[in-house]
C-alpha cells in the first residue's frame, strides 16, 4: 500500500484514495462490531425476562443490567490479550480474530433457549457469551484507533481517527434501527416472544459483510516499518506497564481523559434510554425513536471536534466537555422530565412521600449475583415505590418500628402482613396526585416523523446536546491516546486504559446509577455518579496528561 511515512503538513494534500479506503474498511467494520455488542444493552429488559425469569422483577432487572455489564468489565482483558497479539503479529491479523468471536456469540444469543427450557444453564451461558463480547471489544476499538492513526498524517489525526469514533454511535444507532422495525413488523406481543432474536440473528450477515472487508485490508505502514527495522517489543505487556515511565502515562491517561469520557459518553447514550423508560415511563418506541434523532443530529460533531483538535488541541476539547457535562446534567435532566412527563415531574416537585422505619431494616438493593432476596417491610416499600417512579425519603423510628408509607397526608400504609398493600398504595399516590403510567401528558410519538410537535422537539433537543457532550468528549480520544504511546507497545498501551475507562467506569453506570437511585429515593441520584467522575477528569487531566496534537507521530521510536 503506497501511504507515505513521513510527517507532513496536514494542509499539503487531501486524504488520499488509499487512505479513505483505510477510514472506510476499519469503520464499517468496527460499526457492525458495536452492533452486536449493543443489541444486548438496547434489549435488557426483555432479555432480563427472557434469561433471568426465575428472580424477582427488581432482581431481574439489577440482573440485566449487570449481564450488560459484564461485557464491560472484561474489555480490560481482551485489550491485554490482543493488544499484545497486536503489537506481535500486526492489526489486521487481530481484526479477524475479534470479528469471529464477536460474531459468533452475538449470533448464538440468538438461539439460546430461555431459562424456561433450561433454567440456570441459560443465564450462564448468556454472561459466558456476553463476556466473549466483551473480550473481543477489548481487542477491536485500539486496533481499529492504532490502525487508522498509523496511515494519517501528522496534523490530521484527530480527523482521520474521528470516523472511528463515529462507529460506536452507529452501531447503537443501528442496533436502535434495526430493533424498531422488527418491533413493528412483527408487533410487540411476538417480538417480546421471539422477534427480539432476529436482530442478532442478522448478525451472522454482518459477520460474513465484515470479514470480506477486514480481508481487503492490508497491514499498517508504521507496524511494517517498524518490523522491517527490528525494532518490535518482544514483551509488549512488561515494557508497557511494567516500566514505570510508560505506566505513568496509562495510568494518567486513564484518569485524566478516559474516565470522564466514558462516564459523559454512558450518560449521554445508554443511562438517558434507562431514564426515559424505567423514570419516566416512555414507552420504547418513543424513547428509541428520540435518542435515534438526537444521534442522528449530533454525530457530526465526532469529525467536528476531531477536526478541531488537530487545530487547538485534544485537551481542551475533552476537558471541556466533561466539564460542561458536569455542570449541565442535573438541569438537563429535569428538564427532560417536565417535558417527557410533565405531570410525574410535578408529583416529584410537591408531593411528600416518606418510608417511616427503623433503618437497621432497611437493605442496600444492590444485587451483583442476582440471588439475594430483599424481603425486610422496607426493602418491599422501597422496592415498590421505586417501581412507582416515585420520589421518596427515608424517616428513622425507633429500633424495631415496622415499615409504613406516609403519602402527603394520607392515613400510613403498612407493608408487613397487608394482603391489600400494593392496592392501598396505588389508591394513595393516585388520589396524592401521581399519574399512572399511561397519563396522557407522557410524551408518545406516532411515528418515526412525529417530531414537530413542541414537546418531541424540545426533547430532541435536550438529547442532541447531550450526544454534543460525548461528540466532544470521544471525537479527539483516539488520537489523543494513540499520540501518547511509541508504535512498539501502542496497541497495548493505549488499549488498557482505554478500557478499564470505558468497560468499568463507563460499562458499571447503569447498575450503580439504579442502586443509588433505589437507595436515595431520589430520582436524580444517579447523576452525581458521572458529574463526580467528570470533574476529577477535569482536574486530573488538565495537570497531568499532556497536549500531543503536535506531536510526530513517525518519529516516536526517537523517544
Amino acid at each position: 500500500m503506497s501511504i507515505a511515512l513521513e510527517a507532513v503538513d496536514a494542509k499539503a494534500r487531501p486524504m488520499t484514495k488509499e487512505e479513505r479506503k483505510v477510514i472506510v474498511a476499519s469503520s464499517l467494520g468496527t460499526v457492525f462490531e458495536w452492533y452486536d455488542f449493543y443489541l444486548f444493552g438496547s434489549l435488557a429488559v426483555i432479555i432480563g425476562t427472557n434469561f433471568f425469569s426465575q428472580f424477582p422483577e427488581g432482581t431481574r432487572n439489577i440482573f440485566a443490567l449487570l449481564a450488560f455489564a459484564a461485557g464491560f468489565l472484561v474489555r480490560p482483558f481482551g485489550a491485554l490479550v490482543f493488544g499484545r497479539l497486536g503489537d506481535l503479529v500486526g492489526r489486521k491479523y487481530t481484526f479477524l480474530v475479534t470479528i469471529l468471536i464477536m460474531g459468533a456469540s452475538t449470533f448464538v444469543v440468538g438461539i439460546l433457549p430461555t431459562s424456561d427450557t433450561i433454567g440456570i444453564a441459560a443465564p450462564i451461558i448468556l454472561i459466558i457469551l456476553r463476556m466473549l463480547q466483551g473480550l473481543a471489544l477489548g481487542g477491536e476499538y485500539g486496533g481499529a484507533a492504532t490502525y487508522v492513526a498509523e496511515h494519517a498524517p501528522n496534523g490530521r489525526r484527530g480527523f482521520y481517527t474521528s470516523f472511528i469514533q463515529v462507529t460506536a454511535t452507529a452501531g447503537l444507532f443501528l442496533s436502535l434501527l434495526v430493533i424498531l422495525f422488527t418491533r413493528l413488523a412483527v408487533g410487540d406481543a411476538e417480538f417480546a416472544a421471539w422477534g427480539w432474536r432476529i436482530p442478532f440473528l442478522l448478525s451472522i450477515l454482518l459477520l460474513g459483510i465484515s470479514v470480506w472487508i477486514r480481508l481487503q485490508m492490508e497491514e499498517s505502514p508504521a507496524f511494517q516499518r517498524m518490523k522491517a527495522a527490528g525494532t518490535e517489543s518482544k514483551a509488549p505487556l512488561g515494557e508497557a506497564f511494567g516500566q514505570w515511565k510508560n505506566a505513568k502515562i496509562a495510568l494518567f491517561a486513564l484518569l485524566g481523559l478516559v474516565m470522564g469520557q466514558a462516564v459523559v459518553w454512558y450518560t449521554g447514550q445508554f443511562y438517558v434510554l434507562f431514564f426515559l423508560g424505567a423514570v419516566l415511563k416512555v414507552d420504547t418506541f418513543t424513547q428509541n425513536m428520540l435518542v435515534a434523532w438526537s444521534l442522528l443530529l449530533g454525530s457530526g460533531g465526532f469529525v467536528f471536534f476531531g477536526w478541531l483538535s488537530d487545530k487547538i488541541g485534544r485537551k481542551p476539547i475533552i476537558l471541556g466537555g466533561c466539564l460542561l457535562a458536569a455542570v449541565t446534567y442535573f438541569p438537563l435532566f429535569h428538564l427532560l422530565s417536565k417535558e417527557a412527563n410533565p405531570d410525574l415531574a410535578r408529583a416529584h416537585a410537591t408531593i411528600e412521600v416518606r418510608v417511616v422505619t427503623d433503618p437497621a431494616l432497611c437493605s442496600f438493593q444492590f444485587n451483583p449475583t442476582g440471588t439475594s432476596r430483599f424481603t425486610q417491610p422496607c426493602d418491599i416499600a422501597k422496592a415498590a415505590l421505586a417501581r412507582a417512579s416515585v420520589n421518596y425519603t427515608v424517616e428513622a423510628a425507633p429500633a424495631g418500628t415496622a415499615a409504613t408509607i406516609r403519602i402527603a397526608n394520607g392515613t400510613p400504609i403498612t407493608v408487613a402482613g397487608n394482603a391489600t398493600f400494593a392496592a392501598d398504595l396505588n389508591r394513595q399516590l393516585t388520589t396524592a396526585g401521581y399519574p399512572a403510567a399511561s397519563n396522557a401528558s407522557v410524551v408518545k410519538m406516532s411515528g418515526p416523523f412525529d417530531i414537530f410537535r413542541e414537546q418531541p422537539a424540545v426533547l430532541i433537543g435536550i438529547l442532541t446536546l447531550m450526544v454534543i457532550y460525548v461528540t466532544m468528549v470521544y471525537g479527539p480520544i483516539a488520537a489523543a491516546l494513540v499520540e501518547l504511546f511509541p508504535t512498539r507497545i501502542r496497541y497495548t498501551s493505549m488499549s488498557l486504559p482505554y478500557h478499564i475507562g470505558n468497560g468499568w467506569f463507563g460499562g458499571l453506570m447503569p447498575a450503580t446509577a439504579f442502586a443509588m437511585i433505589a437507595q436515595t429515593g431520589d430520582v436524580y441520584y444517579g447523576l452525581w455518579y458521572p458529574v463526580v467522575i467528570a470533574l476529577a477528569t477535569v482536574v486530573i487531566g488538565l495537570f497531568f496528561v499532556p497536549e500531543t496534537y503536535k506531536r510526530d507521530l513517525f518519529a516516536d521510536e526517537r523517544r
